[in-house]
């Protein structure tokens, strides 16, 4: 007779077999680690282009590969790195984060782009989130179940702050993130709405989860692409307000990590 899988509950108080710190050791070894010391703050961006974009006025350099490039910015002595090109989605966030913990990590952003769930919000608008609604499947690996994750409040409040004081309005709050962006239904819409999700996404819960876990600061940043508040699918005439917000809450999170 086949023995039953135990519950996913149970599963999570049970040690790994395989962890991150013996991935970071292993590419030590193998000389295919990234040219990294002291690491002390991580961000996560989804637009690939970024670090290479603003180079000149965020002198960075590309200091190694973990599935996607890493660039450490130089002001910091490389204490501070931005990976990006890595896709998408809280199982590769959550996987690179469990190594950037090990390798010494204290602090870690995600920067991307999501959907608006509240008729006031305009394609550009920045959304500094601070919990995330667990709909995606990584999570439940690591935490009992529940509804939410919570990243780290002081984290965000930095970052809101820091916005702010460039003259710029961002929103503070929740946002849903998701495994599956092609099953946003009405009905799941109207659900988060009501519980006052601004965003969807797909990688926030991911990383808050390991932050709770891993004991480090996580917050994130997202960025207004499209929207879905009035349960169909409104996209921007440009992205030029989009690129311009993706820029500023870059260097916003660089300036919160450096600092």
């Amino acid at each position: 007779m086949n023995k039953l899988k135990p519950e996913q509950n149970e599963l999570i108080h049970f040690p790994a077999v395989l962890n991150a710190s013996d991935i970071v050791a292993y590419r030590r070894r193998l000389g295919r680690h990234p040219k990294i010391e002291n690491l002390k703050g991580v961000l996560f961006c989804l637009e690939r282009g970024l670090p290479r974009k603003l180079r000149w006025k965020i002198p960075a350099h590309l200091v190694g590969r973990m599935n996607g490039d890493v660039y450490g910015i130089k002001r910091t002595q490389d204490k501070v790195v931005v990976i990006t090109d890595f896709g998408g989605g809280s199982p590769i966030v959550a996987e690179l984060a469990e190594e950037f913990a090990a390798m010494g990590a204290q602090k870690m952003i995600l920067l991307t782009w999501g959907g608006g769930l509240q008729t006031t919000l305009a394609a550009g608008d920045i959304i500094v989130c601070d919990r995330a609604a667990r709909d995606e499947g990584t999570s439940s690996h690591y935490l009992p179940p529940a509804p939410y994750v919570d990243g780290n409040s002081s984290l965000a409040g930095s970052l809101n702050e820091r916005i702010k004081s460039k003259g710029i309005n961002c929103k503070l709050g929740l946002t849903w993130t998701t495994d599956a962006p092609y099953r946003e239904t009405r009905q799941a819409i109207e659900h988060y709405q009501s519980e006052g999700a601004l965003t969807v996404e797909m990688e926030s819960a991911g990383l808050f989860t390991i932050g709770q876990v891993r004991a480090v600061k996580t917050a994130s940043l997202v960025v207004v692409m499209d929207n879905l508040a009035a349960y169909k699918w409104i996209v921007p005439d440009r992205l030029t307000p989009i690129q311009k917000s993706l820029e500023i809450a870059y260097r916003a999170a660089i300036d919160v990590l450096a600092g």
